[in-house]
């Protein structure tokens, strides 16, 4: 039997939470169904070549594909990080490659991939909290600015007390939405602009690596650190599976 990635514990809770969208009945094989899904984030392999123990192939990925379409994996990130300590929130961006199986999708719209001298490449624009633990991230293309998706981070935020980001969104249309709503930034200056320095809580700032490590946690797992799934929306459903997957151990 392939290795498993929950315990009964931790499924029960996610099971419980699953129920609780009203689109996933108790049925014995979502456990089994749940962790092929779970081992296809982890290793990133073909949804062909799932190990047999997990069912038939095409059941795991209709299952993962319908779930996913519904809302239902992106239900369980949200509703873990409800957790969140929202009194310190870092922000930044990461790129992954998207594989040449993701990016021959014909669809209407982009699929947030991008397309760069290096290749294909899609970006994840995260929010973190005091703790290190995710928030909200959205998904663009490889080669948008960090700064064209701060705003919109900071508005799915229940509420705004510290902003702490590099200087990539040093952006003084930014740092009056962040005051409008009641916060503080930390934001570094550029250098080469003429404004001086302001003062800035270099303390706090180091902490600024939270974000980084939350990508650094994520991008373990291989259909996350390279993308293979050619909609947005699936694979915004992988990299939500990996964050409940940081989140569950505050749970039980």
């Amino acid at each position: 039997m392939p290795r498993l990635m929950l315990t009964d514990a931790r499924w029960e809770k996610l099971f419980h939470l699953m129920k609780s969208t009203g689109r996933v009945y108790d049925k014995p094989e979502h456990r089994q169904t749940f962790e092929g899904i779970l081992y296809r984030l982890r290793t990133g392999i073909p949804w062909r070549d799932l190990p047999k123990e997990f069912g038939h192939w095409s059941t795991v990925f209709r299952r993962f594909h319908l779930w996913s379409k519904k809302g239902v994996l992106a239900h369980l990130f949200k509703a873990l990080a409800n957790l969140a300590d929202i009194e310190w929130v870092f922000i930044d961006g990461s790129i992954v490659r998207a594989h040449q199986h993701s990016a021959g999708a014909a669809t209407l719209s982009n699929e947030s991939i991008g397309k760069s001298r290096g290749g294909h490449s899609t970006k994840i624009h995260l929010a973190v909290d005091s703790g290190g633990l995710p928030i909200y991230f959205e998904l663009s293309e490889g080669q948008k600015h960090d700064i064209t998706h701060a705003p919109s981070l900071i508005e799915h935020l229940k509420q705004v007390d510290t902003v702490i980001a590099d200087k990539g969104y040093d952006s003084d249309a930014f740092r009056e939405l962040i005051a409008n709503k009641g916060g503080k930034s930390v934001i570094p200056r550029r250098r080469y602009k003429n404004t001086p320095q302001e003062r800035v809580d270099w303390c706090l700032y180091r902490y600024r690596h939270l974000v980084e490590n939350a990508f650094g946690r994520i991008k373990h797992y291989r259909a996350i650190s390279t993308r293979y799934d050619k909609l947005a929306r699936n694979y915004a459903s992988m990299v939500s599976l990996a964050f409940m997957l940081m989140w569950l151990p505050m749970y039980c």
